[in-house]
């Protein structure tokens, strides 16, 4: 008798699928409202890249005296420095408006979509630099890459609304 199969996965590609929304006020990040999804901005047409956006956990040593080898457990989990990439307007009139530095408010990534029931995760963020992405090269449009410091845990596979 063979172990059962996982399940097949409905693979996707992000674009087109993922929605980025910037929301300013979420009450309880474990069960955002409809209402405070929907007050938020929907950062995806002006997204260009983006970095991080992730929990993981440090590796602490166990080591004893019974073997020499030496094992590892769960250490304190984080979510390193993370970052989006948004196109930049000659006027200024883009993502700068909606977040100068050291504005509080929270990251919302919908990767499955913004659909009923489907997975989110929640980033509790607060703005810590924009830095602005300048190129020789005239095939690049011109970004700014915000850079985030994760201020609490992230709510991960939060349900969506």
């Amino acid at each position: 008798m063979a172990a059962t199969a996982i399940s097949a996965s409905s693979r996707y590609i992000n674009p087109a699928v993922t929605k980025v929304y910037w929301v300013t006020l979420i009450s309880n990040k474990l069960a955002p409202t409809r209402a405070e999804l929907n007050a938020g901005t929907d950062l995806t047409p002006e997204l260009a890249d983006n970095a991080g956006w992730k929990v993981e956990s440090d590796q602490v040593e166990a080591p004893d005296m019974n073997t020499r080898f030496t094992s590892t457990i769960p250490g304190r989990t984080k979510a390193d420095g993370s970052t989006l990439t948004m196109y930049t307007d000659q006027a200024g009139a883009d993502a700068r408006a909606l977040m100068p530095r050291d504005t509080n408010g929270y990251v919302v990534w919908l990767d499955g979509g913004d659909v009923t029931g489907r997975k989110m995760d929640v980033f509790p963020v607060r703005v810590s630099s924009l830095g602005k992405e300048r190129s020789t090269k005239g095939d690049n449009p011109a970004t700014i890459e915000f850079a985030y410091a994760i201020t609490s845990e992230p709510a991960v596979d939060v349900t969506i609304p």
